[in-house]
């Protein structure tokens, strides 16, 4: 199943700078080995905003619920998913 999902990150200003970059750290391995596995098809960043715009190849809406909330940055997320279906034009 694929699904467009769209990120943005919120992190408070008042948050500790050594902890939010050790959140950050984290999420970056976390999305890279996603990456590897193919569940994380595509990452674009949105210019000029802490956002991205993602693809996500799946087997379940249950598997990228548990792999969304899975991210550090989850909790400073909010999160925007779409389901995917082939268009009947696409070659």
């Amino acid at each position: 199943m694929l699904f467009h999902v769209e990120m943005t990150v919120k992190i408070p200003h008042d948050f500790p700078a050594e902890k939010a970059d050790a959140i950050k750290a984290a999420e970056k391995a976390y999305a890279q080995d996603l990456q590897r596995q193919g569940k994380w098809v595509h990452l674009w960043r949105v210019a000029g905003r802490y956002s991205n715009v993602s693809i996500f190849d799946v087997e379940s809406v249950d598997e990228l619920h548990t792999l969304l909330s899975s991210l550090p940055l989850f909790p400073f997320m909010d999160i925007n998913v779409t389901a995917l279906a082939r268009h009947p034009s696409a070659i």
